[in-house]
């Protein structure tokens, strides 16, 4: 099995601060956004999204977490999963556009598992989707608005996002054979 780095501590930075822009640019400024990051690396995205939102709109950006577990459709294939706090920022969801991020979009069942956990909060006034990587693969009509980059990959490759936060570096891998 080979592992390759396709994305380095610079470009996960750049792509970052690129799609806190164009969070920003399309919402027309800070106000009424709360970012919320999928567990476990999504999280890690979301905050430091967040704060870059904040430092260019010049205003604080909430942000929280997500738990999605519960609402997965694979729980029967996976069931020993830890389920994680759900964090939602003071001030709720509720009228608001709530910008969703994870590391890794593939097959989209993650995302629409956040998509029914949303429903159980609150109603925001619309939903958005910041994704580090978006692989392909899609198996419902899932489409992120704003992409950190674009990585075709085989079925049986993994990426792996690596994040300081977590892991201890920032580096983004794929895995085959």
């Amino acid at each position: 099995m080979s592992t390759r780095t396709v994305l380095h501590e610079p470009d996960i930075a750049r792509a970052l601060t690129r799609i806190s822009h164009e969070i920003l640019e399309s919402e027309k400024g800070p106000d009424d956004l709360v970012v919320l990051g999928i567990p476990t690396r999504g999280v890690a995205l979301a905050e430091r999204i967040a704060a870059l939102v904040s430092d260019f709109g010049g205003r604080p950006v909430p942000v929280g977490a997500l738990d999605v577990t519960m609402y997965r459709d694979d729980l029967h294939r996976n069931p020993t999963r830890t389920p994680r706090p759900t964090q939602i920022p003071p001030g709720g969801i509720d009228g608001r556009t709530v910008v969703l991020v994870d590391d890794v979009l593939f097959s989209g069942r993650s995302i629409r598992a956040a998509l029914d956990a949303l429903q159980d909060i609150g109603r925001p006034a619309a939903v958005r989707l910041a994704i580090l990587v978006d692989r392909g693969h899609r198996e419902l009509p899932i489409r992120p608005d704003f992409i950190g980059k674009n990585l075709p990959s085989a079925r049986d490759e993994r990426v792996n996002v690596l994040l300081r936060e977590v892991d201890g570096q920032d580096a983004v891998t794929i895995e085959g054979r």
